[in-house]
């Protein structure tokens, strides 16, 4: 019976964050849930910026209030602080993951602003299942809408206003974040817009696909490599979910979107070190799990990126590496996890990338 419990459970463990968590408030129509966790985790790697302690821990809070019987508000909060700093560096690595609130109108969707995901992690979320790596390919927190942002107003449906179960829809606009002395153009964006949408067709497999397009800052849009006023991406992918196997796959294209940097001797077209966007890039991930009613779940993945056209250089490999991994989950809420990410960009890679293995391991506490 344990056993046949946790394969129920953890598989909701992995859907998302908060989704065991644990009720603190719930009357007169207001709930609040408090959810985290805390990892404890360390690399070991040849390259010193991958190798050491990586333990933080994870708090957050989800509530909601019943307004009428059309709408309910809600809101979410996440904050992340690092456990692998002194207490002299006090807040470093600590961030604010996510902050917004909104207001659900039944089978009519819901309307809500903050920091939130970006639509396009709406099908990247599918690959992103590794225990530590993984979901990197093209995505990155503050990198328009692919991955964690703030400014982010967002409108979503399921179940197309109650006429098409399974079919999810999401719009959403990102306001301008312009580069200054706080925020790197790396992380900056003009206005943009982004629509997903997804479709649970039955039997565990589901089908989507997504869109983004953002006005570039002018800082952006003047780099040596990369030029050009908008930054794009679309994205699409497959998902099968069903007696414990899990299977997920998504390709995406990038225009203007990613960073790139070329060291000195690297380009046709100087001698120096230059730096910018990539003018197109392929990204490809894939994971394959299987989830074992005593708790083991084995994982198997590939993520590769690929940029294409760098002014001076041609094409170049951003990332590409086989992931391996195995979680052990004791129960619901404690698990144990080894992963090893084995680099297969090449010694002599054009951009001098870091391309050493990375082993992870860790225990994970969670509510």
């Amino acid at each position: 019976m344990k056993r046949n419990l946790l394969a129920i459970l953890i598989p909701s463990l992995l859907i998302a964050s908060g989704a065991h968590a644990a009720e603190i408030y719930n009357k007169d129509g207001n709930k609040l849930d408090l959810y985290g966790r805390v990892k404890a985790e360390h690399y070991f790697s040849d390259s010193a910026s991958s190798d050491g302690d990586q333990s933080y821990v994870r708090l957050g809070f989800k509530g909601q209030t019943k307004i009428n019987d059309l709408i309910t508000g809600y809101g979410q909060w996440e904050y992340q602080v690092a456990a692998n700093v002194s207490e002299a560096q006090g807040t470093s690595g600590s961030k604010t993951r996510l902050g917004f609130a909104g207001l659900k109108f039944n089978e009519f969707g819901s309307f809500d602003y903050g920091r939130n995901y970006g639509a396009l992690y709406d099908v990247e979320g599918w690959t992103d299942m590794f225990p530590e790596f993984g979901g990197d390919g093209y995505t990155k927190a503050d990198r328009f809408m692919t991955g964690r942002a703030n400014g982010l107003a967002t409108y979503r449906n399921r179940g197309f206003f109650g006429l098409v179960n399974g079919l999810n829809i999401a719009l959403q606009y990102q306001g301008k974040n312009d580069d200054s002395s706080s925020r790197a153009a790396s992380t900056a964006n003009g206005d943009g817009y982004a629509l997903s949408a997804t479709y649970d067709i039955g039997a565990g497999i589901s089908a989507g696909g997504a869109y983004a397009s953002s006005d570039r800052t002018n800082t952006q849009a003047a780099s040596t490599l990369g030029k050009g006023d908008k930054a794009d991406a679309w994205t699409g992918g497959l998902k099968y979910d069903n007696h414990g196997v899990y299977l997920a796959t998504m390709y995406a294209e990038t225009r203007n979107m990613l960073p790139v940097s070329v060291p000195a001797g690297q380009s046709s077209l100087t001698t120096a070190a230059v730096s910018g966007y990539a003018n197109k890039t392929q990204t490809f991930e894939a994971v394959a799990q299987y989830q074992f009613d005593w708790g083991l779940r084995p994982s198997l993945g590939y993520v590769q990126t690929k940029a294409k056209d760098i002014e001076g250089v041609g094409d170049a490999d951003l990332t590409k590496y086989i992931d391996v991994a195995a979680t052990y989950y004791f129960n619901k809420n404690m698990s144990t996890f080894a992963e090893y990410k084995i680099n297969q960009l090449s010694d002599n890679n054009k951009l001098g990338l870091n391309n050493d293995d990375v082993v992870a391991v860790g225990m994970t506490y969670q509510f």
